[in-house]
């Protein structure tokens, strides 16, 4: 098997580029994509800044390339990795090495709810169990064991740092944050610092502006009266989740005819919050512009990065030899599971052959089946420590003559049928070698 990622992140990627391969139903384009018979195993990962499909299969690279020329963008945006670059992407992505706001949390939490959700698709199986449940765990250890994330980390922080660039300063600005989700809780919690004159917040659950507003010292204002506040406050950033423009090029317009001073409008949201529109006293900003931060910020942590990137180093040796383990644990399966399968006709048959001719009864059957336990535990025990060996000696094609010879469905009635025939040819190509 195969594993590979097809990813479309803020590194090569605009904000326009990512939106137009954002999977609003990314229920149907997993169970779509788990229909390719060269698929058995997928999962996605959908941030502000990247998109990512993980898969696993038979012929990924064929894959790839298709899924990429039906995504309708340029290929140049797109990065694939394949097997061990796939799986250390993975990782570097859970430690936050990969975001624009290098070490920041939110990616961490995001990688757990798309691993939750493409699990509850049924989409994400044993390979990529194991591999998102230890990317996972990675990105707690870095965390853990490095400064990586200390300090004002995401994008959040980012566009209240952006904002001050443009003003100079938000001292006595007052600010208009829409969303009170996970994105908007961050920018109003890196505002709250900066002495504004007012933070209003707002969201179209009310209640949820209001909550976060009474933590941060906010004012909760209504979603449907964003006109009123646009006009009042110096900055609008938005952070949504809606799938349409919640501010638009007429309402923009509308806003800034009412308007003595210009006004400074920051979209960190994916798909997009404000619509792009040309027009004075209106400057538009979205993650594009939050690049020169990023960089800052790189070179904040570059010594920190550095000991993540020991940290993945070591846990993607673990991680290799936890797949070629499972990978072992697949094959030694098959073995035993042809074996019960066997057994359990036998026992009957040779039941039956005991009550015919000696008149036992059913009390005899328990005995049968502990003597054939025993027997196919003795008899594959020397295969499975050589099948786990050769997963570990990096010897894949044994596992593979394994998996072809006991692997898939097996029809244990044509086996029966024909077990004499094979049996007399077992003996006679005996005899014919011995003499």
């Amino acid at each position: 098997m195969e594993i590979a990622c097809v990813t479309i992140s803020h590194k090569k990627a605009s904000i326009e580029e990512l939106q137009k391969v954002w999977f609003e139903n990314y229920e149907d384009l997993l169970n779509s994509i788990l229909a390719d018979s060269r698929i058995c195993e997928c999962a996605i990962l959908m941030t502000c800044n990247r998109v990512e499909l993980y898969v696993v299969g038979s012929n990924t690279k064929s894959f790839a390339e298709d899924f990429i020329k039906n995504l309708g963008v340029d290929s140049s945006i797109v990065d694939v990795y394949f097997d061990d670059e796939c799986l250390e992407h993975l990782l570097r992505v859970s430690a936050g090495l990969e975001s624009m706001i290098v070490g920041e949390d939110q990616i961490l939490g995001q990688l757990k709810d798309f691993y939750h959700l493409s699990k509850k698709c049924g989409t994400i199986k044993e390979i990529l169990d194991v591999v998102f449940s230890k990317a996972i765990q990675v990105g707690k250890k870095v965390r853990n064991l490095t400064n990586i994330n200390k300090g004002s980390v995401s994008i959040g922080s980012a566009a209240v740092e952006l904002a001050e660039n443009k003003l100079g300063s938000l001292k006595k600005k007052k600010v208009l944050l829409i969303g009170a989700g996970e994105m908007g809780s961050l920018v109003a919690k890196a505002i709250a610092n900066k002495d504004v004159d007012a933070i209003l917040i707002a969201n179209r659950t009310f209640s949820k502006a209001k909550e976060l507003a009474e933590q941060l010292g906010g004012i909760a204002v209504k979603f449907d009266r964003l006109e009123e506040f646009m006009l009042q406050c110096d900055v609008v950033i938005s952070a949504t989740s809606a799938p349409h423009y919640i501010i638009t090029k007429d309402l923009i317009k509308k806003v800034v005819k009412q308007r003595k001073e210009p006004i400074l409008l920051i979209d960190i949201a994916l798909p997009r919050d404000i619509e792009d529109v040309e027009v004075e006293k209106a400057s538009i900003h979205t993650i594009d512009d939050l690049r020169e931060i990023s960089d800052k910020n790189l070179r904040k942590r570059y010594d920190e990065a550095k000991k993540a990137e020991k940290i993945i180093k070591e846990e993607l040796e673990h991680l290799k030899q936890m797949l070629k383990d499972l990978r072992a644990n697949t094959a030694i399966s098959s073995m035993y599971m042809i074996a019960e399968l066997v057994k359990r006709d036998e026992i009957i048959e040779l039941y039956n052959k005991l009550k015919s001719k000696y008149g036992v009864d059913e009390g005899v059957i328990p005995i049968l089946e502990d003597f054939a336990n025993s027997f196919i535990k003795k008899f594959l025990r020397q295969p499975t420590v050589r099948l786990r060996i050769a997963a570990r000696d990096g010897k894949p094609y044994v596992i593979d003559a394994v998996e072809y010879l006991f692997g898939g469905e097996c029809d244990v009635s044509d086996i029966s049928a024909n077990k004499n025939e094979e049996v007399e040819e077992t003996k006679s190509e005996v005899f014919d070698t011995r003499n």
